[in-house]
C-alpha cells in the first residue's frame, strides 16, 4: 500500500496538473486561434515540454476533443446548478440558451477548432456528454413547463435546434445572436 505521499501519487498528482494547464492553454489558444494553434504552442503556454502534451494528447484532434468535453461538462454543470437548481420557475431553459450562446460567442475559436478536427459542420457534443446533457435539458423543460412558461410539446430535440440557430448565427457572425434567441424563444413559450 503506497502512502500519500509515495512518488507514484505524486507521479499521478503532476500528471494531473499538467494535462489541466495543457487544457487551460489551449483552449486560450483555440478561443483566440481556432485551429491553427500546434501543439507545441500549446506546450509553450503551458510551461510543458512537448513531450509531455503528446504524452496526454497524441494528436491536435485528441487535444480539441479534450477541449469540448471540458466545455461540454462546465455546460451541463451550470444547466444542472444554475438552470435546474437556481433558476426562478420558468425561467430555466432561457437562462441555459442564454449561457449556451454567451460560451460560444466567447469561445467561437474553439468550435471552429472542433468542426476542424472532425471535418463536419457543428461542434455540439457527442456520446456520453450528448446523454449527460439531454438529460439535464429534459429537466429544465420539464420544471418549465410544470411552471407553466412553455409549450407542451417542446422537446429536448428542440432545443438542440435552437442552440444550432445560435450556432451558427455566431460561427457566421450573420446576426445578434441575443435577438434572434428572443425571437425564437417566443415560439417556444406556452400560449
Amino acid at each position: 500500500m503506497s502512502s500519500p505521499s509515495s512518488p507514484a501519487r505524486k507521479a499521478r498528482a503532476d500528471a494531473s496538473r499538467n494535462r489541466d494547464r495543457i487544457l487551460e492553454a489551449a483552449r486560450n489558444l483555440f478561443a483566440e486561434r481556432g485551429s491553427r494553434v500546434q501543439l507545441p504552442e500549446v506546450a509553450r503556454a503551458a510551461g510543458v515540454g512537448i513531450g509531455t502534451v503528446y504524452r496526454h494528447f497524441p494528436t491536435q484532434a485528441a487535444l480539441i476533443e479534450a477541449a469540448a468535453a471540458q466545455r461540454f461538462a462546465e455546460i451541463e454543470e451550470y444547466a444542472r446548478t444554475e438552470c435546474l437548481r437556481r433558476a426562478e420557475p420558468g425561467q430555466g431553459l432561457l437562462r441555459y440558451l442564454t449561457h449556451v450562446g454567451e460560451t460560444l460567442a466567447a469561445d467561437s475559436g474553439l468550435s471552429a477548432a472542433i468542426e476542424a478536427a472532425r471535418d463536419s459542420r457543428g461542434s455540439e457534443p457527442r456520446g456520453e456528454a450528448l446523454d449527460r446533457l439531454a438529460v439535464v435539458i429534459g429537466g429544465i423543460i420539464e420544471s418549465d413547463c410544470t411552471a407553466g412558461a412553455l409549450r407542451a410539446d417542446l422537446t429536448v430535440a428542440d432545443v438542440y435546434m435552437v442552440v444550432g440557430a445560435l450556432s451558427a448565427t455566431i460561427r457566421a457572425d450573420s446576426g445578434d445572436w441575443r435577438r434572434l434567441l428572443a425571437l425564437l424563444f417566443e415560439g417556444l413559450r406556452s400560449s
